[in-house]
Order: structure tokens, then sequence, then C-alpha cells
């Protein structure tokens, strides 16, 4: 029997974080990781801050609470989107194909695709991945490595899963 999968989802957007536009990404992902049987134990938001977002990110991964961390928002190329630089701060590898898949899937679909700078990797037994901040964004991309990432789960845990 596999083990449960535990995630949790941060925001990254001002204008969520100070009430000015109500969020609307975090609902649609934890819907879609509930049903690939995830559990979603946190969806929170905050401010576009590179500390503020390495800090939750850091505190999750080492509460060991979680095998999956998700921000979503961020990821662009304003002078705020700063979401990726506050991953790469936490992780300790990267897992390009993630990132590449996302990209290479999300072309097909917008030119804007070739702006985004989301970045996926594992700090310690955790795997961080960042999402665009558009709902139809997210879902897309997420859709993209969740077949993938109980597998991922299963190596980073130290399991030996079968292909």
């Amino acid at each position: 029997m596999s083990k449960t999968k535990r995630a949790a989802i941060l925001i990254c957007s001002d204008r969520a974080a100070s009430g000015e536009r109500e969020d609307s990404c975090g609902s649609v992902i934890s819907e879609l990781l509930r049903k690939a049987e995830w559990d979603v134990a946190d969806v929170e938001i905050c401010a576009d801050d590179q500390a503020i977002i390495s800090g939750w990110l850091k505190r999750r991964v080492a509460s060991g609470q979680f095998d999956l961390l998700i921000t979503s928002g961020g990821t662009g190329v304003a002078p705020r989107d700063v979401t990726p630089e506050a991953t790469l701060r936490v992780i300790e590898r990267r897992v390009p194909g993630f990132e590449e898949a996302m990209r290479a899937s999300s072309l097909k679909i917008t030119p804007h695709a070739m702006i985004s700078r989301a970045v996926a990797g594992i700090a310690g037994s955790t795997m961080i991945v960042n999402l665009p901040g558009s709902p139809k964004g997210a879902l897309e991309n997420l859709a993209v490595i969740l077949p993938a990432m109980p597998h991922a789960v299963a190596l980073i845990r130290g399991e030996q899963p079968d292909p």
C-alpha cells in the first residue's frame, strides 16, 4: 500500500494578499490534486516577496510533513515576479524535466509560455514546483507534470517504485 501523498500550496500575489482581488488558483489546484488522491493540507496567500516565499518553503520542507509544495504566481518577468528566485534559495537540486515539460506544453497554447521562469526542484525530501498565477495556466501546467509526480515522490522518499 502506498503512503499518503501530502501537498501544500502558496499563492504568490500582491493583489490577492492585500485583498484587492480574490484568489482563484488555490481552489482549482487543490481540487486537481485531490482528484489525483493527494492530501492537500494548506493553501496560503502571500505577497510577492522573496523572503516571505522562501521562508514559507523552508518551514514546510523542515517540517517533513509535505511531499510536494506548489507555488502559484510570480513566475513571469514583471519586476515583482520573484517566485523563481525565492524557490532557488531553497531547492538543492533542480528537476529541469518538469520545467521543460510545462513550458513545452504551454507553448502549444500560448506564445507567452516563453516568458515563464517557473522552477521545479527538490529540497530535503520535498518536491517544489512553481506554477503560473492564472487558474487556467496553473491547471494546464500541473496536469502535465502530475502523472510523473507519484513516481518522483517515491524516488525522493528513497522507495523503489516500479517504473
